[in-house]
Parts: structure tokens; sequence; C-alpha cells
């Protein structure tokens, strides 16, 4: 769902309200008043969008405008909620605000980038522990996939790695992780002293392809971990595979150098 897009037609509503201002002689003082219908239309969609897609602290700061009965239909009220929803589109943008989990492919996507660009500073921070104790170290792509499982649990109730694919090019082979309520596929990968941009890149176009073909797979996430930075320019490896498989496959290369 494209929040941004949503948030700003609720902002350019709002103009429209305070389009229709004007002032109440009959009261004292006189005070500045906007339609009330269409002020009454336009608070029930932002509370609607609200209550379905963040949670309960964002919605009482956000709504405590709209929700003040006792100044009525007034002007202040209008620009105060624009100028909040500003600040909201802002706050998600920056990834400071989530909106809620709905199951929805999209919605948990956003949740995956925010732990591949965290996860450097995960596996960098377990390196140091207490009085020197044992910590899981980030050798291959095995040691990769646990550390990731176990911090996806944190977001995600059913989690399901090592499935069988749908056989592609004569031979089947198994995906790292199958959120199955969100249909999203994370393929893992850690990079090797010989990997290539162009190895790199083939492996990935196979990956996307086969995938294509699994029944429970409406979007591809797939993170290569590269943290002693073998691949040169990650940022072309992204943007030439992400533009070309847009809306099913995404591409993360993390840390980026």
């Amino acid at each position: 769902m494209d929040y941004r897009k949503i948030i700003d037609e609720l902002i350019e509503d709002g103009e429209k309200v305070l389009s229709t201002m004007y002032e109440d002689f009959d009261i004292e003082p006189p005070a500045m008043f906007v339609d009330s219908t269409m002020f009454t239309t336009w608070a029930t969609r932002i509370t609607n969008f609200l209550n379905t897609h963040f949670d309960d602290d964002i919605k009482l700061e956000y709504l405590k405008p709209l929700k003040d009965g006792y100044s009525g239909y007034r002007t202040w009220k209008v620009k105060r909620e624009i100028e909040l929803l500003k600040t909201l589109i802002k706050q998600v943008d920056n990834k400071e605000v989530m909106p809620k989990m709905n199951n929805t492919s999209v919605d948990a996507a956003s949740i995956l980038i925010i732990i591949f660009n965290k996860f450097h500073r995960v596996a960098r921070q377990l390196r140091t522990r207490h009085d020197g104790r044992k910590t899981i170290e980030i050798n291959d792509e095995y040691d990769v996939q646990d550390l990731l499982h176990a911090i996806l649990l944190i977001h995600f109730e059913d989690i399901r790695d090592e499935e069988w694919t749908p056989s592609y090019a004569g031979a089947s082979s198994r995906t790292d992780f199958l959120l199955k309520n969100e249909k999203i596929i994370i393929e893992v990968k850690k990079t090797r002293p010989k990997m290539t941009a162009k190895v790199l890149g083939e492996e990935l176009i196979i990956d996307i392809e086969k995938y294509k073909e699994h029944p429970d797979c409406e979007k591809l996430l797939c993170f290569v971990y590269d943290p002693e930075g073998h691949l040169g320019n990650p940022t072309a490896i992204m943007n030439d595979l992400n533009k070309r498989h847009e809306g099913f496959a995404q591409v993360v290369i993390r840390p980026e150098m």
C-alpha cells in the first residue's frame, strides 16, 4: 500500500475543507469555522485510515484535534490536522513510524528492508559479549540464515525454512525462508572472495525466475550479505535487477561500503 499517496490525498482534501472557512459573528467572540459536512467526511476518512493501519499510540497523537468536540468545526482544527499529517509522512518515510502489519506483502516487505538494513549492526554487536563469552560468528550463508531467522521471529509468526520450490531447469531446490501468511520468500546469500558481480547477478536471475513458479510467492526479497565488501559496485547490481523485476523481486545488498 502506498501510504504516502493516501496521506497526500488527505492533506489535499484538508485544504479543500479549509477553503470553506467562514467567520461566525453570532458567537462571542466571533470565530472561524468550516463546512461541517465536509469536515465530518474528511475527519472520518482520517480516523478510518489511522485505525486500520497504525497502532493506538499513533492514532491518539494524530487524532487529537479531530477528537476535540468542544470547539466544533473550527478552522484551527483542520490546519492542525494537516500539519500532523505532513509530520506523519516524514516519519513513515524515515521509518520512525511503521504502519501495522496487516498480513500483506507490502507491509511485511517494509519490515524486512529495515531488518536487512540493520543486520550488519546486529552481527557486529554480537561479536562483543561479556567476559568474552561465545557468540555466533558470521562465516557463511548458514550463519547468516540462523541469525536472520532469530530476528524474523520478532515480527512474523509462520516462518518456514527450507521449503521445496517447483522444478526449474530440470532440478528442484530449497528456499531459505517462506513467510507463509505474507506470501514472501526470502533468499539469503553471503558473498565470498571469488564471487564477482557477474556471478552474483547470474545466480540471482536464476533464483528470481525459479521463484516466479512458487504458488506461495507473491514477492521475493533477496538479501545479500557482503561484510567484506567483495562486490565492487553493489548499487549497480541492485538497480539493474530491481528495475528489471520491479513488483516481484527486490535485491538488497548490505552493508553498502
